[in-house]
């Protein structure tokens, strides 16, 4: 599915739509350059979660725990780019626990992901604009997204 951004707020939003329908154990993987999107996507899932405070990226710290109603470990591998040094970090404490795992840069590490996440590549549309293609894997991420498609649009 193809959801189109005009701004960050509709980014946000679309976010804060799937952060209320995630559930212990979910793993969403982000992916797209810089400046596309991607903290902005985390922040409106962290509103989703009813986590409060500000969400930044976690670039220089690698992960944050965010406390909401559940809890979300916001991953950031930006820094990191050869896989024994991903490998090494110890993720699967996170990917298999109780709360929500959601990773920026997941491309960087692609054969570590569970078989069953939500993927979002972001990518520019135009100075503010944004597109995100999502791909569900797994049945609980394609019910989840087909409900989100009739209150977003897929754009396909």
């Amino acid at each position: 599915m193809i959801f189109e951004s005009k701004s960050a707020v509709v980014t946000r939003r679309f976010g804060e739509a799937i952060g209320k329908e995630l559930k212990a154990g979910d793993v969403i993987l982000l992916a797209g350059p810089l400046g596309a999107g991607k903290t902005t996507l985390v922040q409106g899932m962290a509103r989703g979660l009813g986590v409060t405070g500000s969400v930044m990226s976690p670039t220089f710290v690698l992960a944050r725990e965010l406390e909401g109603r559940l809890t979300m470990y916001h991953v950031d591998l930006y820094r990191l780019e050869k896989m024994p040094e991903i490998s090494d970090l110890g993720l699967d404490d996170y990917l298999y626990g109780d709360g929500v795992t959601v990773i920026e840069w997941a491309d960087r590490a692609e054969t570590l992901w569970p078989d069953d996440h939500l993927r979002i590549d972001l990518a520019y549309a135009g100075d503010k604009a944004r597109t995100m293609n999502v791909t569900s894997h797994g049945k609980r991420y394609h019910k989840m997204m087909d409900k989100l498609a009739l209150k977003f649009g897929d754009k396909r």
